[in-house]
């Protein structure tokens, strides 16, 4: 078991510094979006994935930097050039043919990075601000634009009385 930090999170060494432009070159394939990112930006998406990864097991936070680099790697079989190196079109394609691989390892280690690079992105306040997300702790109590019967649902539900 891993101490945890003063903000509550497992304490474990990072393991994005080795790999970031691999990992930005795959982020920003999956989310092409995040190619707008400046560098707090950036900084703000490997915080939010450290910090998810930080709370697994030190062996799957190696299987996440050794499927990375694994990734960078495949292409040069076909286009002679890492991942990072390829255009846009190749890279999509790339990662096509990982998702729908008949090898499930890499299907699965696909669908975690993928989840890994969603959450990086979107997680952040300007992430989310992009897609409308605006839920609400309290539900419909605290949220300005309820009307009163999205109100009265969710007090009811707090208080678990009958509708």
């Amino acid at each position: 078991m891993t101490p945890a930090n003063a903000a509550g999170a497992a304490t474990s060494d990072p393991v994005l510094p080795p790999i970031r432009a691999r990992f930005r070159a795959l982020a920003t394939t999956i989310v092409p979006e995040s190619a707008q990112l400046d560098d707090a930006g950036w900084a703000d998406v490997e915080a939010i994935v450290e910090n998810a990864l930080s709370k697994r097991p030190p062996g799957m936070r190696r299987q996440f930097g050794v499927f990375v680099r694994l990734l960078d790697f495949l292409p040069r079989l076909r286009w002679l050039r890492p991942f990072r190196r390829l255009d846009a079109e190749k890279r999509v394609r790339f990662l096509g043919g990982i998702q729908r691989s008949p090898v499930f390892l890499f299907r699965r280690g696909f669908w975690g990075l993928r989840t890994l690079v969603y959450m990086g992105y979107y997680a952040r306040p300007e992430g989310y601000a992009e897609i409308g997300y605006d839920a609400r702790l309290r539900g419909w109590l605290e949220h300005p634009d309820a009307d009163d019967a999205a109100r009265d649902a969710t007090l009811r539900s707090a208080t678990g009385e009958a509708s």
